[in-house]
């Protein structure tokens, strides 16, 4: 066998392997080219990702869109994604139950766990690096058995 089937076929089976396949994620930033760039990323590998810019639009649509997972930005106008967070909490399930992420240009790690003081499942630096965003998410899908319904 040649080297060079083994690397086409190689390519090959990683185009086609989508670890997000399914899944409806909730994006929520108030800067749109961090929205774009995110919602590429997650479609690439096979999500449904719905946006908003704000806390406020999230919380419009939320019900109808059903997510499974909500990646949210920490530091928004008038409402932040510690107080989304928050109000989502207060849904019925599955809604009020299903993970999220927290994107900010803070570090937290220095902070210790403080994510998840806030209810949040995980959390990414911005700029947000593609391969850590959909490790966590996939470490996420193998965490919550919410994961099994999609």
């Amino acid at each position: 066998m040649s080297d060079d089937y083994e690397n086409y076929h190689l390519k090959d089976d990683r185009k086609n392997f989508q670890p997000l396949d399914g899944l409806r994620i909730l994006v929520v930033d108030d800067d749109e080219d961090t929205r774009t760039f995110i919602t590429f990323v997650l479609e690439e590998d096979g999500a449904q990702v719905t946006t908003a810019a704000s806390a406020l639009e999230a919380l419009r649509f939320i019900k109808q869109f059903q997510p499974h997972l909500l990646i949210t930005d920490l530091a928004m106008p008038e409402v932040d994604g510690y107080s989304l967070l928050r109000q989502l909490r207060t849904l019925n399930p599955p809604l009020g139950t299903i993970p999220a992420i927290a994107v900010t240009a803070i570090d937290l790690q220095q902070e210790g766990d403080f994510y998840l003081q806030y209810g949040f499942q995980g959390y990414l630096l911005k700029p947000v690096d593609p391969t850590d965003l959909v490790i966590e998410i996939v470490k996420l899908i193998q965490q919550q058995s919410y994961f099994t319904d999609k």
